[in-house]
């Protein structure tokens, strides 16, 4: 099984040439570990100034090219964007076991906002961004590190968690928080049961947290990834788990510009 195709390598050239936009790899290290994130950002737009910053968190198969291309969509936006390395420098998971062993070393852990924090620092370290514009956005393992990097009480403007697990807020996780939350949900997805979501939406509600949670209909887990049907038909185990969704991928896009629209408003006043 292949997440990273030849078509997605061609598209992801493809919106580089769309503007003035820049991309490099950027080696750091977290807790000993060497890690290497991707860099997108519009130079033309940068040297009018200080831009909003996204950071970007993989799918637990790793950073592959699939969110490499999120990260040049948001510079296209305008954004200054950071997709970090959660796993270190070249690991990728190539089957559903590799990736969840990969992602198992992080889940419930600090570990996990900690090597998410090490990315923010690189994405607030490039010069580029407005450090009080900032946001990140995270797909399925990603969606629940961008959680447990807010509730760390990192300096986020909004989160955004597409087809991620849903990471309870505690009271404490709550209190730390300052950021606003956007959760991009399939309505079939079968990963999390209805008592799940519901014990998940009342741990923001009994925190007073700021947040907006939205299902799309007809989606499976992995919605926004256009090779989430390819994976399925290679790993019989997830055919009728995960599905490529056009219309939720879509749709979320455009919910997560609608909420960067309000989380990066300049202050009234």
């Amino acid at each position: 099984m292949k997440t990273t195709t030849t078509a997605l390598a061609f598209a992801l050239a493809a919106m580089s040439a769309q503007a003035s936009i820049v991309t490099r790899d950027i080696d750091y290290e977290q807790n000993g570990v060497k890690l290497r994130g991707f860099l997108a950002y519009d130079d033309a737009t940068a040297k009018a100034g200080k831009l909003p910053g996204v950071l970007v968190v993989h799918e637990w198969w790793g950073l592959n090219d699939y969110v490499k291309g999120r990260a040049v969509k948001l510079a296209n936006l305008g954004y200054v964007a950071f997709a970090l390395d959660m796993y270190g420098r070249g690991v990728l998971a190539t089957d559903p076991k590799a990736a969840g062993e990969l992602a198992g070393q992080f889940r419930g852990k600090p570990l996990m906002a900690e090597r998410a924090q090490a990315g923010l620092d690189q994405l607030l370290g490039t010069g580029l961004v407005d450090p009080s514009r900032v946001a990140a956005i995270g797909y399925c393992f990603g969606g629940s590190t961008v959680q447990a990097l807010a509730y760390a009480g990192a300096p986020l403007a909004g989160i955004v968690s597409f087809h991620g697990g849903l990471v309870p807020a505690s009271a404490d996780a709550a209190a730390r928080l300052k950021a606003k939350i956007l959760i991009c949900h399939g309505a079939l997805d079968p990963s999390l049961k209805r008592e799940d979501i519901d014990a998940y939406v009342k741990s923001l509600d009994d925190g007073k947290v700021d947040y907006r949670f939205v299902q799309y209909a007809g989606a499976l887990h992995a919605f926004t990834n256009p090779d989430a049907d390819a994976i399925a038909a290679a790993n019989p185990g997830m055919k009728g788990f995960i599905g490529y969704s056009p219309s939720a991928d879509r749709r979320s896009w455009a919910d997560m510009r609608v909420f960067f629209d309000e989380i990066f408003a300049p202050a009234k006043g």
